[in-house]
């Protein structure tokens, strides 16, 4: 088999997730309104912002994922990973987390992927080091792309 053909590389990736990612942007934009934004506003600007970027690099990636696949499924059926609720309720776990990351050994280490990488609850160790790779590599792609943006429209 022609693991390229199954494995796309990163570039691919990149561009794909950077199209969507600035059309969504774009429509975010077109919303926009005219007068000065308060805290609300920027709050749920935000929100959408961090939506775009999460629906971008799953659609990127496509069905071959499984947590690209759990993180479209979360989105449509309106279980958003960036809202105010589910947000407040990961900063309340990483400050009162402490037990959870003193656990030894594989199995704790395990727990902790699964809660992290979506759709980790539902798979075995080995697949979840695999999509938990693969998340953090297209993670770590997302945020390259976005301080690009950011750096262009600051020079400008």
């Amino acid at each position: 088999m022609n693991s390229k053909r199954f494995s796309p590389t990163s570039s691919t990736i990149k561009s794909r997730f950077t199209r969507r990612f600035l059309r969504a942007l774009l429509k975010i934009n077109r919303q926009r309104t005219r007068t000065p934004s308060s805290p609300m506003e920027i709050c749920q600007r935000y929100l959408k912002v961090k939506l775009a970027a999460d629906v971008s690099m799953a659609s990127a990636v496509g069905s071959r994922r499984a947590w690209s696949r759990a993180m479209l499924a979360k989105i449509r059926h309106g279980v958003r990973a960036g809202s105010t609720s589910s947000l407040a309720m990961r900063k309340r776990k990483i400050y009162h987390g402490k037990k959870s990351t003193k656990e030894v050994g594989i199995v704790g280490n395990a727990k902790v992927l699964r809660k992290l990488v979506p759709g980790g609850e539902a798979m075995d160790t080995c697949s979840l080091l695999d999509e938990t790779f693969h998340y953090i590599k297209c993670l770590s792609t997302q945020v390259k792309v976005m301080t690009r943006i950011a750096d262009q429209i600051c020079s400008t």
